[in-house]
C-alpha cells in the first residue's frame, strides 16, 4: 500500500514539475514587448515628486493612427515598483484622483496624459534618478500588444 502511495506521489511530483517547466516558457513569451500597430507616443516624460518617498506622475501623448481603437489596459515603469492609470475628476466640490480600468484611443484620435487629467502614478520609484535620465514605459493593450517607449525623467517644479 505505501508503495503504491509513494508512486502516486512521485508521479504527482514529476507531472508538476514538467508543468511548471512549461509556465516558465510561457511567462517569458509573454515578457516579449510587441509593436502595436499605427500607434505611436510622444512627449514621455516621468516627473519626480517635490517629497522624496511619494509617487512620480507619467504623462505623454499616444496618437492611433490605426483603423481601430487602442485601449490601454496595464502600465509598467521600469524605474517603479508599480504604476497605475488614474484620472482626475471633480467631486463633491474638489479634485480627487480615481483609478482607471483603460484609457481609450480611438481610430485618428491622440489622447495627453496631462497634470489634471489621464496620468501614470509611478510608485515606489528607484533612489537615485535624476533629472535628465530616462526611464522605460511599457503600454499593454487589450488583446495582449503591447508598446514601449522611453520617458525622460524631469525634478518636480520642471514644465510638466
Amino acid at each position: 500500500m505505501k508503495s503504491k502511495l509513494l508512486a502516486a506521489a512521485t508521479l504527482s511530483l514529476a507531472t508538476l514539475s514538467l508543468a511548471a517547466c512549461g509556465e516558465t516558457a510561457t511567462d517569458e513569451t509573454a515578457n516579449e514587448v510587441e509593436s502595436m500597430p499605427g500607434v505611436t507616443v510622444e512627449n514621455a516624460r516621468l516627473v519626480l515628486p517635490a517629497v522624496a518617498g511619494n509617487p512620480g506622475a507619467v504623462y505623454f501623448d499616444i496618437k492611433n493612427e490605426s483603423d481601430r481603437g487602442a485601449s490601454i489596459r496595464a502600465v509598467d515603469v521600469a524605474a517603479a515598483k508599480t504604476a497605475a492609470m488614474h484620472e482626475m475628476s471633480e467631486w463633491n466640490f474638489k479634485m480627487e484622483m480615481m483609478p482607471m480600468d483603460q484609457i481609450m484611443v480611438q481610430p485618428g484620435e491622440t489622447v495627453s496624459l496631462t497634470p489634471g487629467k489621464y496620468h501614470i502614478m509611478a510608485e515606489e520609484l528607484e533612489e537615485g534618478l535624476a533629472s535628465g535620465g530616462s526611464t522605460e514605459v511599457t503600454l499593454t493593450f487589450l488583446g495582449g500588444d503591447k508598446i514601449s517607449f522611453p520617458a525622460e525623467i524631469r525634478a518636480a517644479g520642471e514644465e510638466r
